[in-house]
């Protein structure tokens, strides 16, 4: 006989309720497995977001028994010792249904923060020469593997508690974008990104960066844009 794993489901968008499915169990299943399963297999009409299932869009991002994960990269196996699954979408964002959200605060608040990028050259001049081993372009590196998949606005208890926040992604886009000596508008970034609900306002408890399913320290490159505000304070320029 197979195994079975009990899976409670979040169904609805804000007013919903949780739904039970028994799922066969399989070597090497991930969480994203089990979702499609029971949308193939038992409701057709279960939503959910994902696109490439390799790691690499970040689409499928959900709430995992109380935890943001990456639904592709998390196997059953780890997450449920104790033999269930509780799958919710993510927190801090409008429930559209199911385990859908709106993505829009999201990338709106990455927009307030200044996060778009203006070159200062046309395709027909020569490429500013970046160095690769200076201080600036170190500090960017860090920082610029971000995907956008909202794992780490997720797990923000800032922007839970304060829906103004602007949130660890777009003020860790932010910081790759001060520290990008092609970027023309370098000041007005720091400018949107210390706005009210800019990097004054995080607690730096750490969430976003133990959570990141790449790695990154969102609190460190907020931390990065206290010290450059200050130091533009003082008179210094970047």
């Amino acid at each position: 006989m197979t195994d079975t794993i009990p899976v409670r489901v979040w169904r609805g968008g804000d007013a919903g309720v949780f739904q039970t499915f028994d799922v066969a169990l399989r070597d090497n299943q991930t969480v994203l497995d089990i979702v499609t399963d029971i949308q193939r297999r038992q409701d057709p009409t279960l939503s959910y977001r994902f696109a490439c299932r390799v790691g690499v869009c970040g689409s499928c991002a959900m709430t995992v028994n109380g935890v943001p994960r990456w639904t592709c990269r998390t196997h059953v196996a780890k997450v449920a010792a104790e033999g269930v699954l509780t799958l919710e979408p993510l927190r801090n964002l409008p429930r559209l249904k199911d385990l859908a959200v709106d993505m829009t605060p999201f990338f709106d608040k990455w927009q307030k923060a200044g996060g778009t990028f203006e070159g200062r050259k046309t395709r027909d001049d020569a490429v500013d020469p970046v160095k690769p081993g200076s201080r600036a372009r170190k500090a960017a590196d860090a920082a610029i593997e971000c995907i956008n998949c909202a794992v780490c606005y997720a797990a923000c208890d800032v922007v839970d508690w304060d829906p103004d926040y602007l949130g660890p992604a777009a003020l860790n886009r932010a910081w790759t974008l001060v520290n990008d000596r092609r970027h023309a508008r370098r000041s007005d970034t720091l400018d949107k990104a210390a706005q009210s609900g800019g990097c004054g306002s995080c607690h730096s408890q750490g969430a976003c960066m133990r959570h990141c399913p790449v790695g990154l320290s969102p609190t460190e490159s907020i931390a990065g844009l206290k010290r450059a505000l200050l130091f533009s304070l003082l008179g210094g320029r970047l």
